[in-house]
């Protein structure tokens, strides 16, 4: 089977879906991207780049779409030539968040097109904006939050199917577009993400820093520490678990830069948060380390007695996933996307996200009750067997791809370019005949079994955050 995929960072969100493809053997797959250094044997890479700048003097609610028009009209000027070389794909996936598939259609027509929503921007209560008070926005900003779903709103009146990870991600998206939509949650490598059982009986060092067995280590790891993810409200939860329990470290995993939400006129969040807090925190016990190597980052949820995940309802970050397949003691911000992977004293604690000195009580109920914290860790861990097992995503993946095949309706025989809600595969649509005779293989014409293996996973020198690697695919969901 031919694939064609289209993502500015490769290999984005198709990291696992095509190294098993790459493994499963017998397909073309072909991807169009951005130049990197990433690499997977058995893809052949086809780069474009932006042929100028951003407008400077576009109205800045149009810039976004200004880039997202340039990314189309270069990728389909990549498709094109493609498609004069012999290239024509049986099915086309690719990220809308970036405007790459809004030419798509204009060089295959025919071809079936299967694209990641990742989210809907919304200036009303329930989401990102203006969910934090300590940071309102400024009213002259809204027209802006609502000019970022130019390219969401073409994509979805555009040919194709979609899919996004979770059902928070679907909700967001307009109800009449929702049909449209198939959720597919992603998988984590359970073999790779283990507990380990032995972390607590060594030192566990991670470059100057050292945690002794009987010193207890409080974890956090976000790409960039940023009030999106709670790193101010966490910060202030640490004096008093710094106070009240003197034997425990603080490793917190991040860079300083911005990935959500406003950039800062000056300095970062690490330094306004140590220069608000002063000497309540005790900077011999608390550790920031940067990026680190994805084969520590891992270690240190191994090791860790209780990690903290908080993340305004916005998309939710690998790194939850993992410390969940890790059987990490977690304390978790009660908003909407964390509710969704986790729930309240069965298998995390969840707290008020404005609230420091809530979290600073899960964390010491996590330190101090060992029953409770063993008992989360062993739920934790068979709730990502039962929901993020990577075998599950793959098949699910894979059944998805095989329904649009065999409900996808060329244009001509539809009659008309837009997609509408009805043209979404269902279980009561009735399949229509290929539309040509490529040979697809077993694992797309049929649902995986429950035991198929997953393709290979392991990530070398891969960094938590950037995720910058030699050679190796890099992950672009945020951490």
């Amino acid at each position: 089977m031919k694939y064609l995929f289209i993502h500015q960072n490769f290999p984005g969100q198709y990291l696992h879906l095509v190294r098993h493809l790459v493994q499963q053997g017998g397909h073309e797959i072909v991807f169009i991207s951005e130049d990197n250094s990433n690499v997977i044997q058995g893809v052949r890479r086809v780069r474009y780049r932006l042929p100028r700048p951003v407008a400077e003097g576009a109205h800045p609610g149009v810039r976004e779409l200004d880039s997202g028009l340039m990314r189309a009209d270069e990728v389909a000027k990549a498709a094109a030539t493609l498609k004069t070389l012999g290239f024509v794909p049986d099915i086309i996936l690719g990220h809308h968040g970036w405007g790459e598939l809004l030419n798509i259609q204009d060089v295959y027509p025919d071809v079936p097109v299967l694209g990641y929503f990742e989210f809907y921007y919304h200036t009303e209560p329930g989401y990102d904006v203006n969910f934090d008070p300590e940071f309102p926005m400024d009213p002259a900003l809204v027209p802006l939050v609502r000019a970022k779903n130019s390219i969401n709103l073409l994509a979805l009146t555009n040919p194709g199917y979609g899919q996004t990870p979770t059902l928070f991600q679907k909700g967001a998206y307009p109800a009449w577009a929702q049909d449209k939509i198939t959720v597919v949650r992603e998988g984590v490598d359970l073999t790779l993400c283990c507990p380990d059982s032995q972390s607590h009986k060594k030192d566990f060092v991670l470059g100057d820093v050292r945690i002794k067995p009987n010193q207890k280590l409080v974890t956090y790891v976000s790409r960039d520490l940023e009030p999106y993810r709670g790193f101010h409200v966490f910060m202030r939860a640490l004096p008093r678990v710094l106070k009240e329990q003197p034997d425990a470290h603080i490793l917190i995993v991040g860079s300083d830069g911005v990935s959500y939400g406003a950039k800062l006129a000056r300095g970062c969040w690490r330094q306004i948060l140590l220069q608000e807090l002063g000497d309540t925190i005790d900077l011999s016990r608390v550790h920031f380390v940067g990026k680190v190597a994805y084969e520590d980052f891992l270690a240190l949820l191994q090791r860790s007695d209780a990690h903290v995940y908080l993340t305004y309802p916005f998309v939710v970050s690998w790194s939850l996933r993992e410390a969940m397949a890790t059987g990490c003691a977690i304390v978790g911000s009660d908003t909407a996307p964390v509710q969704e992977l986790l729930t309240h004293e069965e298998t995390a604690l969840l707290v008020p996200f404005h609230q420091p000195e809530r979290i600073a009580e899960g964390i010491l109920r996590l330190l101090t009750d060992k029953a409770l914290a063993k008992g989360l860790r062993k739920a934790v861990r068979a709730e990502a067997e039962r929901s993020l097992c990577m075998e599950a995503y793959l098949a699910e993946y894979e059944a998805l791809i095989a329904k649009i095949m065999n409900t996808h309706k060329p244009q001509k025989a539809r009659g008309h370019n837009t997609v509408q809600a009805g043209d979404t595969p269902s279980a009561s649509a009735k399949a229509s005949k290929p539309r040509r005779s490529a040979v697809v293989s077993s694992g797309v014409r049929k649902k995986i079994k429950a035991d198929a293996k997953p393709a290979a996973t392991g990530v070398k020198k891969t960094t938590v955050g950037a995720r910058k690697a030699e050679a190796k695919p890099k992950r672009t969901r945020p951490t």
